[in-house]
């Protein structure tokens, strides 16, 4: 069964990585049919988080992936990311954590080095903003709690939701995660703002701090 008859009659979630690209791909190349192309650029760019990533130059050099191919994945990527933020979008209340771990994943999983972001939410839990703070290696970024606090009073929120994400693809906090919540915390206290959550970010999975009791 083809990729789209498969989709048709089973659902998009019973298709491999392979598949659901070769979708979006529509053709193969000579000598290499489309589902055969799609193991191929997969194999290339180990996966697809690092085909994501890969710069546009370096995918249209693959055999067959010209510009029309890679402005089909690039599209296909931008649609998700957009559909997943209209449902955490400003003034809107941040109380499902399934779509906040969406949310974040998409925000962030294609970045080769940490980043540590901030969900800075009013006394209701709405969303004030999301923002982008601190830019590290692909070991680490510095996080600077007095930042966070002045960020924190300029938006005036009431509340905040930590993430980061983990260029290894291992989501499991480390003792140096641990130790940077306990500090923002403590600094935010004393300006009367909750901390409700700090997400890791990994390839397979979103770590949250509060369904892990660490905060």
């Amino acid at each position: 069964m083809m990729p789209r008859e498969k989709l048709l009659a089973k659902g998009p979630e019973f298709l491999t990585d392979s598949e659901l690209l070769a979708i979006s791909l529509r053709t193969g190349v000579r000598g290499m049919n489309v589902l055969a192309l799609s193991e191929h650029l997969l194999d290339r760019f180990d996966g697809l988080r690092g085909l994501m990533q890969a710069p546009a130059e370096e995918v249209m050099l693959c055999p067959g992936i010209g510009v029309a191919k890679y402005a089909e994945i690039a599209a296909v990527l931008e649609i998700s990311k957009r559909y997943l933020e209209q449902g955490i979008k400003r003034g809107e209340c941040i109380d499902d954590p399934s779509v906040t771990k969406q949310f974040l994943k998409l925000k962030m999983l294609s970045y080769t080095r940490e980043v540590f972001a901030c969900l800075f939410l009013d006394n209701q839990h709405r969303l004030i903003c999301y923002e982008e703070m601190f830019f590290g290696t692909i070991d680490g970024a510095s996080v600077h709690p007095r930042e966070v606090v002045k960020r924190t009073l300029f938006h005036n929120a009431a509340a905040i939701i930590f993430a980061h994400n983990h260029p290894s693809g291992v989501s499991e906090p480390s003792q140096a995660d641990r130790r940077i919540t306990e500090r923002l915390k403590a600094a935010l206290s004393l300006v009367d703002v909750r901390v409700l959550d700090h997400m890791v970010i990994g390839d397979a999975e979103v770590t949250s701090f509060a369904e892990r009791g660490l905060l």
